[in-house]
């Protein structure tokens, strides 16, 4: 009689784990997605948000803008770029301005102080704001040169133009895998690193998808197995699940 201590090959589990990731991400990182590509459509855009908008600015030791230049425009030699000493208490992430940790840590927290008026729709970042009420304006001043489509933002035009060039210039330097965007890849990320920044404020359980914290007592169980039905609340249970599933059929085949 075989014994039950079978365990499978590595890289049909990592199979799994990467299958089931990209299916996790579709489903729960949408949004998250959008803070990563924030700082780089925003200076596409012309628009860098400075962190003095969203904080105090007597925080500011100086008086001059927060990306080092003089009023003229050019590099400002007596302001000089201040030393990463921002550190987010939930991940150890640092930062050179303390605006840009706040706006970090709300990713962490699930604070979202900017409100559309006509939809009462929240956003963690006031340039997202102002990107979604485009969408109740039309207004789409974004076109794609090879199909004509039209975009609210620059980056998902970016992202669109993509699916022409089939370019993927976001890989990851440990397993090989591409992205199309930059936030997918770092999301990703966390299946090799292990990290779980967004913490429960009920149990002070941490996860690794923003979905699994918002699904564990809401009662949501969105990860389905496709060879059984059953539903679990977390990608983790769901990868156990088909480990199991998958042993078993080794084993009475």
């Amino acid at each position: 009689m075989r014994s039950l201590s079978y365990s499978p090959p590595a890289k049909e589990e990592e199979a799994v784990t990467i299958k089931q990731e990209v299916e996790d991400e579709d489903v729960t990182v949408k949004e998250e997605e959008e803070a990563f590509r924030v700082k780089e459509e925003k200076e596409q855009d012309g628009e860098l948000e400075k962190p003095g908008i969203l904080i105090n600015t007597r925080e500011r030791p100086d008086s001059h803008s927060d990306s080092g230049k003089s009023p003229s425009g050019e590099p400002d030699p007596e302001t000089p770029k201040p030393a990463r000493q921002h550190h987010c208490s939930h991940c150890g992430k640092s930062f050179t301005w303390l605006g840009y940790l706040k706006q970090h840590e709300r990713t962490h927290t699930g604070e979202k102080p900017f409100q559309c008026s006509q939809c009462g729709k929240s956003f963690t970042v006031l340039v997202n704001l102002k990107r979604h009420e485009k969408i109740h304006s039309g207004e789409k001043p974004f076109q794609c040169s090879q199909c004509g489509k039209s975009f609210a933002r620059l980056g998902h035009l970016k992202d669109h133009e993509r699916t022409h060039t089939g370019e993927k210039p976001y890989q990851c330097s440990q397993c090989g895998k591409s992205f199309t965007q930059v936030g997918n890849l770092k999301i990703h990320s966390r299946m090799h690193s292990g990290e779980k920044p967004y913490h429960c404020s009920q149990c002070g359980k941490s996860f690794t998808w923003l979905g699994s914290l918002n699904s564990t007592h809401s009662g949501e169980k969105p990860f389905h197995c496709s060879h059984c039905g059953k539903t679990f609340s977390q990608s983790e249970d769901l990868k156990s699940h088909e480990r199991i599933e998958k042993l078993c059929s080794d084993l009475c085949f």
